[in-house]
């Protein structure tokens, strides 16, 4: 019986294993916006069943408050605050509160590792989540911003720039959500810290600013939900400064930037442990 090497086989092992490395270092890398549209599309799928109990709960809340609030304010700049502000807490109710609820819960039950096997940046893992959590917030922003002018009587003219408000400031609470849920040890953490972000945007969005104290409103100017506020808030004028509008929105929009970059950087620390 005769021995042969086996790396001189045409059909051998090695030969085999040869064309496995090769091919898997020349295998494409999973792009950001493919990757990102997968992400949402499951995300989306998956929140569905969820869909109407968020919404119905998140809008309920919002014009609560402002029937509340419409026993103490009547009008004027007092009162553009509180619809913009019960507005944006729809999107802050949905993108900071729960979703720092979803990551907390992924972090602790190991739902992390799946992800972590998928090859997909880490950034479409964030991006996708966040996306599709923010738009659950889109038809409850809308019925409570109308339902708000028409219960304080403020014009309905410039509802359109809700068409900016909720994709920046919903960026900037999500990407705060998903940091708090993926830095936060235990899913109980996680979910406090929601909480107490989105009390946040309640006391210090729908309230008027003119009757915080000077500490006050130096915590609210650091909340990324407070220059969408104003920047809708500023729309019910008689002759909105739209200078200052788009000022705000382009805040809101450099800190979504940013605190989205927070959570993807805590996605990496919180996948790699």
């Amino acid at each position: 019986m005769s021995v042969v090497p086996a790396d001189v086989l045409p059909g051998s092992v090695l030969a085999a294993e040869e064309t496995t490395a090769d091919e898997a270092e020349l295998a494409p890398r999973a792009r950001l916006w493919p990757s990102l549209v997968a992400v949402y599309r499951a995300q989306l799928s998956r929140a569905r069943v969820a869909r109407l109990p968020l919404l119905f709960v998140a809008t309920f809340q919002s014009i609560g408050i402002m029937i509340l609030m419409r026993g103490v304010v009547d009008g004027g700049g007092e009162a553009q605050a509180v619809v913009a502000g019960s507005a944006v807490l729809v999107v802050a109710f949905v993108a900071l509160n729960l979703l720092a609820q979803y990551f907390g819960q992924l972090r602790g039950s190991g739902g992390l590792d799946h992800y972590a096997t998928l090859p997909v940046p880490p950034a479409a893992v964030v991006l996708g989540a966040a996306g599709a959590y923010a738009s659950f917030t889109v038809p409850g922003t809308v019925v409570t911003a109308v339902f708000g002018c028409l219960l304080f009587g403020l014009p309905l003219t410039h509802l359109w720039v809700l068409v900016a408000v909720i994709p920046l400031a919903g960026a900037a609470l999500a990407g705060l959500g998903a940091a708090l849920g993926l830095l936060a040890p235990r899913p109980e953490l996680a979910t406090l810290l929601g909480q107490l972000g989105m009390s946040a945007a309640l006391l210090l969005g729908v309230l008027p600013a003119d009757r915080m104290p000077e500490v006050v409103r130096l915590a609210r100017d650091l909340l990324p939900s407070t220059y969408g506020v104003e920047a809708f808030a500023r729309t019910f004028g008689e002759r909105p400064d739209w200078a200052f509008v788009f000022g705000d929105l382009a805040v809101c929009g450099a800190v979504g930037v940013v605190s989205l970059a927070v959570a993807t950087w805590a996605y990496r620390r919180a996948a790699v442990r």
